[in-house]
């Protein structure tokens, strides 16, 4: 909606989307489609947001700086391009009207060198580095079978960890998880899975389950809008198993940020809650944290009620979160957690949702809830 104030003209932005888009069904339009194909040759294949594109473009065409032009600017240059990085220029009122002019045209030059396109599109398949990356990234096999059982069955009251990171000695990844380890067959015979995240490009995602769970049902749940909801449901095209939950924002400039997994396995269900977006580089060199659930078992038929439910109340709240999303689609896997036995669990369950709350139902999510269980 445009508005005319006495600043002149602005814009009031809303999160309300149409009845079509928020729909979850996410079939994605003809035209949607063709602009996120060619949105894609400028950008990384994942759909995020714009600061990481930013920094994805500045890492991609870094300005560099050679010793034999830094040797030939004059001593007041010299001044200034030092002091360009902190966000400010001092001006010599001794420079001539033609040097200044022959500066422009130099710093003029030189950004457009750093924005000048690279024979490839910025794409992370196409840049050789984050390829090869990605390369041995996909080439990455889950840890052996033995040293990972032990891991799971060790003295770790919390089931908490971190990532593995490559690159360093194996030493320094004792008792560090990587994602198709999380995926692997050692911990369940796989029916289907439902990924919650923020950033996800989903053919990298498929490729870090086990062949054999490839084809299995996949509920991927994001926060992602029109032309970004439009690029990742293009990338999920040539997947027929995948299918989509968009989370309902109902503030402007919220984002969906959980990070979060849950199995379901011929054996039972697990619970995945970690910090990494579900990219490559968040997998390959950074150290984030995972909390691992048991493998909970199915409760006898017929069982009803609190049956299941664990000291901390881990189960009534993650239903509760789960029903925050107000989706039809998440019903389903409402419905197998409370077939589930989650007793075993031994820590608290602390989400967030947007909205506005009064009386009691202020300390449901958030930090009020943190204060709460602190209490």
């Amino acid at each position: 909606m445009l508005q005319e104030g006495a600043h002149g003209k602005w814009t009031v932005s809303s999160s309300d989307e149409s009845t079509e888009e928020n729909s979850d069904s996410e079939k994605p339009s003809t035209s949607s489609l063709l602009n996120a194909t060619r949105d894609r040759t400028s950008g990384p294949q994942y759909p995020c947001s714009e600061a990481r594109k930013v920094a994805h473009k500045r890492k991609a065409s870094p300005l560099k700086l050679s010793d034999k032009k830094s040797t030939e600017i004059p001593p007041a240059e010299k001044q200034r391009t030092s002091q360009e990085g902190l966000g400010w220029c001092v001006s010599s009122s001794d420079e001539e009207p033609e040097d200044q002019e022959k500066q422009v045209h130099k710093e003029t030059l030189k950004e457009e060198k750093c924005d000048a396109p690279k024979e490839h599109p910025l794409n992370l398949c196409k840049d050789d580095e984050l390829s090869e990356n990605q390369k041995e990234e996909d080439d990455q096999t889950p840890s052996e079978a033995q040293d990972t059982w032990d891991l799971l069955n060790g003295g770790n009251p919390f089931r908490f960890f971190l990532t593995k990171v490559r690159g360093i000695e194996q030493s320094y990844n004792s008792g560090a998880l990587h994602i198709k380890d999380i995926l692997s067959p050692l911990f369940g015979t796989l029916i289907s899975s439902v990924q919650f995240n923020y950033c996800i490009d989903v053919g990298w995602l498929v490729r870090q389950y086990p062949q054999e769970f490839r084809k299995k049902p996949l509920l991927i749940v994001h926060g992602e809008k029109r032309e970004s909801k439009a690029e990742l449901l293009a990338q999920a095209r040539p997947y027929e198993n995948i299918s989509f939950c968009q989370a309902k924002l109902d503030i402007a400039f919220g984002t969906h940020h959980t990070k979060m997994m849950i199995l379901l396995y011929e054996e039972g269900l697990r619970v995945v809650i970690h910090t990494s977006n579900l990219i490559a580089e968040d997998w390959h060199q950074k150290t984030q944290g995972i909390w691992l659930s048991p493998l909970y078992p199915r409760l006898p038929q017929g069982t009803t009620g609190s049956a299941g439910e664990s000291e901390t109340n881990f189960k009534s709240d993650l239903i509760s979160y789960l029903m925050a999303y107000n989706s039809p689609t998440l019903k389903e896997w409402i419905d197998l957690i409370q077939e589930h036995d989650l007793s075993e669990t031994r820590v608290y369950l602390l989400g967030s949702t947007p909205g506005r709350y009064q009386g009691s139902d202020k300390e449901k999510w958030g930090h009020l809830r943190l204060r709460k269980v602190l209490k």
